[in-house]
């Protein structure tokens, strides 16, 4: 077992989910080769799942993150919200609405106070969110507004083959086309090389810029946004000393030969930077919010309630998360000391 005095907090997700599955498969099969975690969870439905799927699980109930050294080389360690949460498995009922986002908010609490080194967020059910009012698009949002960080939250999907970042996400492509300009490009750009440097260990990070159009507009025949957004805000950013090149037309921008050029890409839009990494490495596909003030990841799927309590659900990506997570609190520790 890797031994770290920051464990990790997981968050129970959609509980009619895998999201308890894929936790309890991460620590029955990886836990010793993983920095400790634990899930804030009702310890009593974990223990129900893992008996219905037949799994001998010890589930070891903690009251703080403190404690979890005692208990994850010998059990799942869980936080408990203080209810208990039912649920009818592939059915989400939005009664436990209120337990999903309590297991966010308290996640957050516990790394905004230092108590937890990151979050390892399971997916949730958007749409059982939004019908009892939450008012946030997803995890990414709430979480800023959890650590008040005023200015805009970036998603990073990452894998080892693979970093990418989409300056907008989930609104419509043609929405997506308005709201683009050389303001949100910088900025998005600006931070994804700091965490790159920060979190990624990476002294001097290249980042390649994607084109909107069609073969990057072809000099304007194919549209104006290469030339009036996207190429003034990689000229800003060159100025301002930063590595960064583009637009370059997407269609070849994400082959095997592309890749070694470049560190991540900044994408235009959400699938111009999901499509290739989910069709390079879909199940090792991790999901970073950058711009927090601590390190949040999460697997970078879905809550498959069509497989929920088959036992059959991958937790690949989840480990993968928390590996993730647990190499940038190094890169971290390490970029600290070393300032």
């Amino acid at each position: 077992m890797k031994t770290c005095s920051s464990p990790i907090a997981l968050t129970m997700g959609e509980p009619a989910g895998i999201s308890a599955e894929i936790t309890l498969k991460a620590w029955r099969d990886h836990h010793s080769q993983l920095q400790p975690f634990f899930v804030i969870d009702d310890p009593e439905r974990i223990r129900e799942i893992s008996l219905s799927l037949g799994w001998k699980i010890d589930i070891g109930v903690i009251d703080k993150p403190s404690e979890i050294l005692n208990h994850f080389s010998k059990c799942l360690p869980v936080l408990p919200l203080g209810k208990r949460v039912r649920s009818t498995i592939t059915q989400p009922d939005p009664a436990n609405g209120t337990a999903v986002i309590s297991s966010i908010r308290k996640a957050a609490t516990l790394a905004l106070s230092g108590k937890v080194g990151a979050v390892v967020t399971n997916p949730i059910q958007k749409s059982v969110l939004y019908s009892m009012g939450f008012s946030f698009p997803g995890h990414t949002e709430y979480l800023a507004h959890l650590a008040n960080v005023n200015s805009k939250p970036i998603m990073m999907l990452y894998s080892e083959k693979l970093r990418v970042v989409p300056v907008t996400r989930h609104i419509s492509l043609k929405e997506a086309v308005t709201l683009l300009s050389p303001k949100l490009i910088i900025e998005t750009a600006k931070t994804t090389l700091s965490a790159l440097k920060m979190d990624f260990g990476i002294s001097r990070p290249k980042l390649a810029i994607a084109g909107l159009n069609p073969h990057a507009g072809e000099d304007g025949t194919m549209g104006q946004e290469e030339n009036m957004i996207i190429e003034p805000a990689v000229k800003t950013l060159n100025i301002m000393g930063y590595d960064t090149y583009g637009p370059l037309p997407a269609d070849t921008l994400f082959h095997s030969e592309a890749r070694k050029k470049y560190d991540a890409v900044l994408c235009m839009y959400h699938d111009q930077a999901l499509i290739p990494i989910k069709t390079l490495d879909f199940e090792r596909a991790v999901n970073v919010t950058l711009g927090l003030p601590f390190i949040r990841t999460s697997p970078d799927h879905g809550t498959a309630l069509d497989i929920s309590g088959t036992g059959t659900a991958q937790e690949t990506s989840l480990v993968a998360a928390i590996q993730l997570a647990s190499q940038m609190l190094k890169n971290r520790a390490e970029k600290l000391t070393k300032s």
